[in-house]
């Protein structure tokens, strides 16, 4: 009797075992299902996100690129100013977009004074205005006006000559090319008077790079 109960007890234990690890299978799967179904729309969701920024921050490239074609165009064809014979005929192509004010009169240490910058141009009289272009004419020597900037520490200066006047030395000034102003002057010999060419704001740096200076000429 003994022994017929043992084994009844043999049976339901080797019966129940499997019937557990089978019931920790089946939740063991549901719950890495319901893992890998979240991890899954997770992704899904991210990525449709990160898609979505994607496509904006390239349609914003776009645009952006676009607004910068315009605005390039805009300044086609170029304007040109040509100054007086007395002061060396010097001639400049500067941007459509850009207005100009030359004071050619001769008065005071400048025989030419000009002032260009995009829409209008500020107060001239007002030191702490800056223009996207300058240019003068000094009533000095080229040796006087150079040694002027030879005492500034927070300058850089290096030979230079126009590409379409090489025959004319003079320096290209990049720093510090006013008491309170940084930016960007070429200072050349003409006669017995100076031509300084500058930038005062780091936006136009790259007109005055590739429109201004490749297309100033004068007579030396």
């Amino acid at each position: 009797m003994n022994m017929k109960k043992h084994n009844q007890d043999g049976a339901v234990n080797t019966l129940l075992l499997p019937l557990i690890l089978a019931i920790v299978f089946f939740f063991g799967s549901l719950g890495f299902g319901y893992w890998a179904f979240s991890e899954r729309q997770d992704y899904k969701d991210n990525s449709d996100q990160k898609v979505a920024v994607a496509v904006k921050a390239a349609k914003q490239a776009e645009a952006a690129k676009k607004d910068l074609q315009y605005a390039e165009a805009a300044k086609l064809p170029n304007k040109t100013y040509t100054g007086p014979e007395q002061y060396g005929s010097i001639v400049l192509l500067y941007p459509k977009t850009w207005s100009a004010y030359v004071d050619a009169s001769g008065k005071g240490t400048a025989a030419l004074d000009g002032y260009f910058n995009p829409d209008v141009v500020p107060a001239t009289d007002d030191n702490a205005n800056t223009f996207a272009l300058r240019v003068k004419v000094i009533n000095q020597s080229y040796s006087s006006v150079l040694s002027g900037f030879q005492s500034r520490k927070q300058t850089t200066i290096t030979p230079y000559s126009l590409p379409k006047v090489p025959q004319v030395v003079g320096v290209k000034v990049v720093g510090q090319i006013d008491d309170k102003k940084q930016g960007t002057m070429v200072i050349l010999p003409v006669r017995d008077k100076t031509l300084e060419i500058s930038t005062e704001v780091a936006n136009f740096q790259a007109d005055y790079d590739n429109i201004i200076l490749p297309n100033v000429t004068f007579a030396p």
